[in-house]
């Protein structure tokens, strides 16, 4: 074995042995690792100025600019990983499907999917179908030396969401409707996604990425005993692809509390938990095994900075006792938040869980 590559012989020993990736597979770590999900974005006067004129999806697909907007929280804040700057709905694209991602809305998809026959519409992806995903995590591994980056991509049942609806929605009541009414449709659009998600990630960790995250962004609008038969195959088909690169894989939803336990069960190596639930509490729901990630109220960064260092001590302390942890926020940097407090932030915490 190479010196300079790690046990697994897929990662250089320098992201290898990072705080992050140790905290990720529950070993000791010289502090708490920080990252922010939606770090990289309009919370930086930095990231409005490199992507002013150009569209969400374009931004996407520009290597330069996925490397330069992935890297600038890196720099500013010290965080101890980057996010691959990408959308949800960025396979679907590359695939074929006519969508666009509309500013104040978000994505709009010109036909839904709501037949059978719509199911061809979905293709496998391939390597070929998004080569600037290649190119861009080749650049930036090249860039963050030591710091990990962590791969993306939307959840099974999330883009379903956004195909069937056609866009975003409070109440996915014809997502809902199909997965109710039509369940043999339903798990086949999910399995089918199941394998785009897979493909998405596999370009990513065969690029360079050192662990993935699986964004479920709807799945707290399910009940446990729905998302157990209806959604978790779907993830768990996802996780299972993917596990042969002994990356660590990361599972985030926003009103999961109830679904936590079934969100490890999934798969993941670490569950990311919102604010709602302390994390000494998640992880009796989780049961152990895992490490977590979370899980700070995004709207605490616009109080005082006594009061973001109070609440951020409340997330250290109650995941005092766990087997591993990720510092996060519960959900994404908001578009206001001032990028000092996240810097702050960062500093703090990296301080008071120095072992």
């Amino acid at each position: 074995m190479s010196a300079n590559v790690s046990p697994t012989g897929s990662q250089p020993t320098s992201t290898y042995d990072s705080a992050f990736l140790k905290a990720c597979r529950r070993e000791p770590v010289p502090h708490t690792p920080v990252w922010f999900m939606r770090q990289a974005g309009r919370s930086l006067p930095e990231y409005r100025k490199v992507r002013e004129g150009i569209g969400m999806l374009d931004s996407c697909m520009r290597p330069d600019l996925v490397t330069e907007i992935t890297l600038q929280p890196v720099r500013r804040h010290q965080v101890d990983a980057a996010i691959f700057f990408s959308d949800i709905v960025v396979p679907l694209k590359a695939i074929g499907i006519d969508l666009d991602i509309k500013p104040g809305v978000g994505p709009v998809v010109e036909r839904p999917v709501r037949t059978r026959a719509d199911l061809d519409r979905l293709r496998d992806l391939t390597p070929e179908d998004v080569p600037y995903v290649t190119e861009a995590i080749g650049m930036l591994t090249r860039e963050l030396g030591a710091t990990p980056l962590i791969g993306f991509a939307g959840a099974p049942f999330t883009l379903a969401s956004y195909l069937v609806e056609g866009g975003p929605s409070r109440t996915y009541e014809n997502a809902k409707a199909m997965m109710y009414g039509d369940p043999e449709l339903w798990a086949d659009l999910l399995d089918r996604l199941a394998d785009i998600t897979a493909a998405f990630l596999k370009v990513q960790i065969e690029a360079g990425a050192s662990a993935v995250q699986l964004f479920d962004s709807w799945a707290g609008a399910l009940a446990p005993a729905d998302y157990r038969r209806s959604v978790l195959p779907a993830s768990a088909k996802v996780f299972d692809a993917v596990a042969s690169y002994e990356v660590p894989r990361i599972h985030f939803g926003v009103g999961t509390g109830e679904l936590l336990g079934l969100m490890g069960e999934a798969g993941a190596d670490v569950v990311g938990v919102d604010w709602r639930v302390p994390l000494d509490e998640a992880a009796r729901r989780v049961g152990p095994g895992k490490a977590l990630q979370g899980n700070l109220d995004p709207t605490v960064l616009f109080a005082g900075r006594e009061a973001v260092e109070a609440k951020a001590q409340e997330v250290l302390d109650a995941a005092a006792g766990l087997e591993g942890h990720v510092f996060n926020l519960g959900h994404g940097v908001m578009p206001s938040t001032d990028p000092d407090a996240l810097t702050r932030l960062v500093e703090y915490v990296h301080t008071a869980s120095a072992r």
